[in-house]
Formats: structure tokens, C-alpha cells, sequence
């Protein structure tokens, strides 16, 4: 086990507060960095984060806007949106401490390059630091009000996990560790295009069998371009795969349902996501699995029925047809193989 570190948590958002205050409860000292110096000094005179209520931020936790916090820091969380981690992690660069361990709390796939965030941090940092993904069930409302979380944190380096797992570890947040790193950045991000559609399809009222079967088939397309991309099918059943799928998809803590409610309910696609107010990371990680299947070679109908309704006005009920329709399949690509 570790001893007390200078830990900062760069993105002052909902996920970024609730992780803060898991490691200050382990004894860390925690500095939690926000983009705007506004909402750095509301954090700090109400003590509380909008997105958070009723979670009192203890005094013990630091609050800043100047990026230079992270100097001295044993641990850097990133917890910006993906669309900002190339940028953040580009500014951290120079600020890092020799032998910093980052980590990578988001979830979602660069729109621009079709990288996980990992490999958008790694490639800013020029190699020069271990890089940890931490992902899984875990819903920022709940693990600040202290509810039991499991989740993972994957990184080739075991030393560099380890050290993720031993400052997170508490009787009310456990994490597992894994050197799949593919794997638990794709089940993380992906899961929110299912969660996406399961809102969906809870707007327009479509019943359970339809979302179990959307969620279990969302799940092998999820897993079946992990295995291309080179992660292991058997991470996709576990925290990262199919417990954060069910977690997203059938909770309204997820914005991602949330949002794709009001798409099923009619409401176009933009509105609906402007109106969540915050980011709804499967619109854009609903192009990027697109553009991955395609230069992967693998088949993922959902994923192109989904995008055919955010990107291209196609109504909900005609791409539950254009998938209730296709040609009949076996459910295991093996099946009487040995015929």
C-alpha cells in the first residue's frame, strides 16, 4: 500500500468532483483544477458543485484555475471532456513532474483521429509517462454520496495501475486492475452510443425486449471491433463492457438516455442535446465507431442505424426496421462450424 500523495484532478465537472473526493477521503491531498477561474471561485465560496447537490466539498480539498497545481503531483487525473483532453493534455506537458502517473477518467474516442483518450494523452506527452484509463460502472451522482462502486483501471504499465488502485482503494470504492487497455477505453466510450439508442427507444415506448436486445447486440458489435483493434473479448463481460452498459442505459443519471429520450420523444437531435447541458459523449462517439468499423473491417449495424438517425434525419422507427430486417444470422459466428 501507498502513503498519503499530492494528487490533482484537472476538470472540475461531476466526475472529476466525486473521484476528487474519493481520494481526499483516503488522505490524499487532493487539488481539483477548473478550466474557468469563475467556477473555481463559486466552488470555492458555496462549497458545493452544481452538478453535485447536496455534496458538501470539504475544506481540506483545494480549488484552483491555474494549471501549474499539478507540479509536485505523484497522480494527475484528466477529467475534461473528450473533445478537450488533446489540449489539456498538451498543456500539462511541460508541467508534469518526472515519474507523474496520469489518468485518463473520461469516456469517449477523439473525433478527429478516431484515438482513445489514452492514446490522444500518450501521444501529447510524448511518451514520457505511464498512462491509466479508469472506466466501468460508476455514476459521478452516486459515488459522491459515497454509494459501493466497482470499477477498473487498465494500463500496460503494472506498476502505474497499481498505484491507481492502492489511492483509489476505500470500503466504498473498489477498483480492479487490467493491461487491457483497448478494452476498457472501448467498452467505456462506446456503451454511450448503446445508452443513446436505449433512450431511444424508451422515448418512442418500444417495451424491454426491444432495449435487451439492443443492449446485448450493442454489446457483441461493441466487443467485436475491440477483438480487431486488438483488446480481449472477455473484458467486454466485465466492468468496462457490459456493467457499464447497463448502468448508462438504464438509469436517468445518464445523459446519454437522457438526451436520446427526447430524440425518440421527437425532438430533434440538436435541440436535445443542448438540452441535457452537458456533453453527451455518444452523439460523437457515434461517428467516430463508425469510422473505426470501417477501417477495422467490422460489421456493426447498430452503430450505423444509429448513426443514420443523429447524423442523417433518419426517423428512430425506420432504423428499428432496417435492423429488424436484415438478412438472418447465427447469434455465435461459430455455430456448426464443425460440421
Amino acid at each position: 500500500m501507498i502513503g498519503e500523495m499530492k494528487v490533482a484532478v484537472v476538470g472540475s465537472g461531476a466526475w472529476g468532483t466525486a473521484l476528487a473526493l474519493v481520494l481526499l477521503e483516503n488522505g490524499h491531498e487532493v487539488i481539483l483544477w477548473s478550466y474557468l477561474a469563475e467556477e473555481s471561485e463559486t466552488l470555492e465560496r458555496t462549497r458545493e458543485n452544481p452538478m453535485l447537490p447536496g455534496v458538501e466539498l470539504p475544506r481540506a480539498l483545494h480549488l484552483t484555475s491555474d494549471l501549474s497545481c499539478v507540479r509536485g503531483c505523484s497522480l494527475v487525473l484528466t477529467a475534461v471532456p473528450s473533445f478537450a483532453v488533446r489540449q489539456t493534455a498538451a498543456n500539462l506537458a511541460p508541467l508534469l513532474d518526472r515519474g507523474a502517473v496520469v489518468v485518463s477518467v473520461s469516456k469517449g474516442v477523439e473525433k478527429e483521429t478516431s484515438y482513445t483518450l489514452t492514446q490522444v494523452i500518450d501521444e501529447e506527452l510524448h511518451g514520457k509517462f505511464p498512462v491509466v484509463a479508469l472506466s466501468g460502472p460508476s455514476h459521478a451522482e452516486e459515488v459522491g454520496r459515497g454509494v459501493p462502486t466497482v470499477v477498473v483501471c487498465a494500463s500496460k504499465n503494472r506498476k502505474a495501475a497499481e498505484l491507481v488502485q492502492d489511492a483509489f482503494l476505500t470500503p466504498r470504492f473498489r477498483i480492479y486492475a487490467s493491461d487491457d487497455v483497448i478494452g476498457v477505453e472501448l467498452g467505456g466510450a462506446l456503451k454511450n452510443v448503446i445508452a443513446l439508442c436505449a433512450g431511444v427507444c424508451d422515448g418512442l415506448k418500444t417495451g424491454d425486449n426491444t432495449k435487451a436486445a439492443l443492449m446485448t447486440r450493442g454489446l457483441n458489435e461493441i466487443a467485436r471491433l475491440g477483438v480487431a483493434m486488438g483488446g480481449r473479448q472477455e473484458t467486454f463481460a466485465g466492468l468496462s463492457g457490459v456493467g457499464d452498459l447497463i448502468v448508462t442505459c438504464t438509469s436517468m443519471h445518464s445523459r446519454n438516455r437522457r438526451a436520446g429520450i427526447m430524440i425518440g420523444g421527437g425532438m430533434p437531435v440538436e435541440e436535445a442535446i443542448e438540452k441535457v447541458g452537458a456533453v453527451v459523449e455518444g452523439y460523437y462517439a457515434t461517428a467516430a465507431a463508425r469510422e473505426l468499423a470501417k477501417r477495422f473491417h467490422v460489421e456493426m449495424p447498430i452503430v450505423e442505424a444509429a448513426y443514420g438517425v443523429f447524423y442523417e434525419g433518419k426517423s428512430p422507427y425506420s432504423a428499428i426496421d432496417q435492423l429488424m430486417c436484415r438478412e438472418r444470422k447465427y447469434e455465435l459466428e461459430n455455430s456448426w462450424i464443425h460440421e
